[in-house]
């Protein structure tokens, strides 16, 4: 199950406060002293952006496309993969590490610095090397339905 889950994968989170829920996968470990089981550092949006429309003004455009991001460590078997993956829009490593985990602190800077990278590629999910509108992007953009 862990070989699916690499960085950069899209997954949407099955329990806990954040279920239903997509995030990117940042790392895995198939266990340590603290945690004994498989688990995946999650770069995640807890409240998504709004539609838009053309005839919004820019301001309106801005406050809805905000993004409310969470980033967490969950047990792989809570997670499910999606087909979509990210690792070539945005560089994953940047999202969050494990020595911003450390303490409330590091961990709200990360959640602010993971906000900006969420709203400067929502607002343009073009993707560099090809030259076109990346789905990966989109799909994370997108509210679950189900």
């Amino acid at each position: 199950m862990v070989k699916l889950l690499k960085a950069g994968r899209v997954v949407v989170v099955l329990s806990g406060r954040h279920a239903g829920k997509k995030g990117v996968v940042v790392n895995t470990w198939e266990g340590s002293k603290e945690r004994q089981f498989s688990y995946c550092l999650i770069a995640g949006i807890e409240r998504g952006p709004l539609k838009v429309s053309k005839r919004m003004a820019w301001k309106k455009v801005e406050k809805r496309m905000r993004v409310k991001p969470f980033i967490k460590y969950i047990n792989v078997n809570h997670l499910m993969p999606t087909r979509y993956t990210v690792a070539n829009d945005i560089d994953v490593k940047t999202l969050a590490s494990e020595e911003n985990m450390r303490t409330a602190e590091e961990k709200k800077k990360a959640r602010k610095a993971l906000k900006q990278i969420f709203f400067e590629k929502f607002m343009n999910p073009m993707n560099e090397k090809v030259g076109k509108m990346s789905k990966d992007l989109l799909f994370l953009r997108r509210k679950l339905r189900f």
